[in-house]
């Protein structure tokens, strides 16, 4: 071999490397600036007492934390945060699947109720929200009509009563959230082979409980697990129907952590404190999803 191949071949792994670095540079530069320096800035700032349009602030270290632990209105919003998690999370995840194995089953019209079902995910959610409002008017509304027809003559004020927002708002979140989580069941039921389906028939798995229980619900574990993750990330940072809806109303009944840290930054100009409770949300998504991956990746099977 000839001394002047040596140096082409080791400039060749150089130039591979330059060139993704070059590749790579763009996606970098903007997860950095977009993602990861606000996000360290916010967590600076969780330690100061810096105030919105102030020209300093102050390192107080742990007083912000203090602060929240004694803030009655961040342990509602927390509350409300879990209950609000608590519903959708499960409805969505059930029904979504529920919708995936209707159409998959081979259903008239599957493209009809694919695009009806996802709807809302495309759809934009102040338009949405403004129709919510209207549908859930509790003296011209459509389902308080109906509600009357039906022989209740004082429905709920569903938006407006303490006792009924809460859960007004989490219907809204399933219906949000339904048409994603089809489609993802959707692609991972359309990933399992059919000739499972008609081995466990042959192997006495008669009926479509027996080869969903045998063959679907094991097989769909690895998109069980996306799915359970995704949904409560979105459930967990529910926050454009509350800010459009209710604004944490009535009495706080519906404020839950986006909407505290928002209302604490925007309206009350306490960034400091407000980027202290965005360090609590932080904590708790991935503590949440970390535990429910440890929980569930045991019981997976990966295929």
């Amino acid at each position: 071999m000839s001394d002047a191949v040596l140096p082409l071949r080791r400039a060749a792994p150089i130039g591979e490397a330059l060139a993704g670095l070059m590749l790579t540079a763009p996606a970098a530069i903007a997860y950095a600036v977009m993602l990861l320096l606000p996000t360290l800035a916010a967590v600076a700032l969780a330690f100061t007492d810096y105030e919105l349009g102030m020209p300093g602030f102050a390192w107080i270290g742990l007083d912000n934390f203090s602060e929240l632990l004694a803030d009655r209105g961040f342990a509602v919003s927390l509350r409300n945060t879990v209950i609000y998690v608590g519903i959708v999370t499960p409805l969505s995840i059930a029904l979504g699947l529920g919708a995936a194995l209707l159409i998959e089953a081979g259903i008239r019209g599957r493209a009809l109720f694919r695009a009806v079902f996802f709807l809302p995910v495309v759809s934009l959610t102040v338009a949405m929200a403004a129709a919510w409002q209207y549908l859930l008017h509790p003296t011209i509304g459509p389902l308080n009509a109906a509600l009357r027809r039906l022989g209740i003559a004082d429905p709920p004020f569903w938006l407006s009563s303490s006792d009924w927002v809460l859960a007004s708002l989490a219907a809204i979140g399933v219906w949000e959230n339904l048409g994603y989580t089809m489609v993802l069941f959707l692609a991972g039921l359309t990933a399992i082979p059919r000739e499972l389906y008609a081995a466990a028939q042959m192997d006495g798995a008669r009926r479509a409980v027996d080869r969903f229980r045998l063959v679907t619900w094991p097989l769909l574990g690895p998109t069980t697990l996306f799915v359970v993750t995704i949904t409560l990330i979105r459930s967990v940072r529910v926050f454009d129907t509350v800010a459009v809806l209710t604004q944490g109303g009535p009495n706080r009944a519906s404020e839950v952590l986006l909407y505290t840290m928002y209302r604490e930054g925007f309206t009350y100009l306490r960034l400091g404190y407000s980027a202290a409770i965005t360090l609590v949300f932080l904590v708790i998504v991935l503590g949440l999803v970390w535990l429910q991956t440890k929980a569930l990746d045991r019981k997976i099977h990966y295929g």
